[in-house]
């Protein structure tokens, strides 16, 4: 995984890191009919390009590569992917 979503994300429903992103890795979108059953953003470990583009937008200083996620955030790791786990199950 390259880049994760934090609980930082969690109520704000912004989607600038979704338009920001070139390669549709962050989900739900704003269109999907689940966009509004969800807390917060995710990122799919498998679609992520590691651009970066995402991060800067963020207003809420919710994203962080992997390796640079805070220790009191490291459970945001295991949470964003199993939300794509359950996606794919």
């Amino acid at each position: 995984m390259t880049y994760v979503i934090t609980e930082a994300c969690a109520g704000n429903k912004d989607t600038a890191c979704w338009e920001a992103c070139p390669a549709d890795a962050i989900h739900p979108g704003p269109g999907d009919a689940s966009f509004g059953q969800h807390v917060q953003l995710y990122i799919d470990p498998t679609e992520c390009i590691d651009c970066s583009a995402c991060e800067p937008v963020c207003p809420v200083e919710a994203i962080y590569p992997e390796e640079d996620v805070p220790e009191e955030s490291r459970a945001s790791i295991d949470v964003n992917r199993a939300f794509f786990a359950a996606r794919t199950a």
